[in-house]
């Protein structure tokens, strides 16, 4: 049993961190009778001059519904650094980071984040020291998780906007563009997109064809629907085209909305407008859903490191909170699966992805051929 544990939070920040917290807390100081240091501006807080805070049930009270994290986050740091293209982890911040925790009394420690600080998180593993993660991410991608939390606040964050831009797209017969978070996923656009009564929904696992995006806004046009609601994830790309960056250098993504709509404008001669989300998914008060998944990540993470299990992440599978191997949870990133449920009941209720035709295409495009018109 650990006497002190560290807590930090890695990455963007996601709406349930702070109830992610205040479980982690609560367990171990009331369950297991640990003493808790929260490490301040993600592993960062354990290099140099460290940043730490104590942490009690005191000290927690009244975050449960609070955005963002009281322990700060960072989503760059000194970790990893690119070498030929590929992140690389290097060692020295490592060992000092380990030196510190020995210094600091922690002997165990509970990381709270996404992709990249559970991959970090593992290197700590790898040499002998306790971790735990709990995944956290607005885009839902983790594959070793049905769920993270923050992906459901965020979606109605998306589907209100979408509600929103649907009542003045109508009254001023416009195409409204959203452009939502997702860089490699379009999960954020697929679910809000349904939820939010979208005509045309741009995903990365899908790359569209600017010609049948305007073949839909035209379709709708002729029925006498002469507005058009456009949900794009931030990631997706043209048919034969890249990701848009508003900042190469710093690989912020960003621009593809208002592309689509400059071109629809151009292609129609219909009034277009972009509306862009950005940080607002992120921001805010948690929903109930993220509320009670932070909180149940938290718990249970803390009965895992209890347990004397170590290198593992929680994650809800089949209804039920289990761990899984870090290594097993930075494998793979979760993909929108192109024939699957979801995308086929948009496309049932007539929803368009804009894929090119087969004949342009071949089998890439056949399911979007396939299912038109039902």
């Amino acid at each position: 049993m650990y006497s002190q544990i560290g807590i930090l939070t890695g990455g963007g920040d996601a709406p349930g961190l702070n109830a992610a917290i205040r479980a982690v807390v609560r367990t171990a100081v009331g369950e297991f009778g640990m003493k808790c240091i929260g490490i301040e501006d993600s592993f960062e807080g354990i290099l140099g001059e460290t940043h730490t805070v104590k942490l009690t049930t005191k000290s927690v009270s009244g975050i449960l519904p609070r955005g963002g994290t009281i322990l700060g986050t960072r989503n760059r740091g000194s970790f990893v650094k690119m070498v030929d293209g590929k992140p690389t982890f290097t060692e020295m911040p490592i060992a000092e980071a380990l030196a510190n925790l020995d210094i600091l009394g922690i002997e165990a420690l509970v990381a709270i984040g996404g992709e990249g600080t559970l991959a970090i998180a593992e290197q700590f593993h790898k040499r002998g020291f306790p971790v735990i993660g709990v995944p956290k991410t607005i885009d839902n991608d983790l594959a070793a998780t049905e769920l993270t939390f923050g992906f459901m606040t965020a979606i109605d964050i998306a589907t209100e906007a979408l509600d929103r831009l649907h009542t003045t797209a109508a009254s001023h017969d416009r195409v409204m563009v959203l452009e939502v978070m997702g860089r490699n996923t379009g999960w954020i656009a697929l679910h809000s997109g349904v939820a939010g009564s979208a005509d045309i929904i741009l995903i990365p696992e899908i790359p569209f064809s600017l010609d049948s995006v305007v073949e839909k806004v035209l379709a709708r046009e002729k029925s006498g629907s002469r507005f058009t609601n456009i949900v794009v994830a931030e990631g997706a790309t043209e048919v034969g085209g890249a990701e848009m960056y508003k900042d190469a250098e710093e690989m912020r993504l960003g621009g593809i909305g208002d592309y689509i709509r400059r071109r629809v404008e151009e292609m129609t001669g219909k009034e277009s407008r972009c509306v862009v989300l950005g940080h607002l998914q992120r921001g805010g008060s948690p929903n109930a859903f993220d509320r009670m998944l932070g909180t149940n990540f938290g718990a249970c993470a803390v009965r895992a490191l209890a347990s004397g299990e170590t290198g593992k992440m929680v994650a809800l599978q089949a209804g039920s909170i289990v761990t899984v191997p870090l290594s097993e949870a930075c494998a793979n990133i979760k993909n929108v699966a192109v024939d699957g449920q979801l995308v086929r009941t948009a496309r049932d209720i007539g929803i368009s992805f804009s894929a090119p035709k087969a004949s342009k295409m071949g089998e890439e495009a056949t399911f979007e051929v396939r299912t038109q018109g039902s």
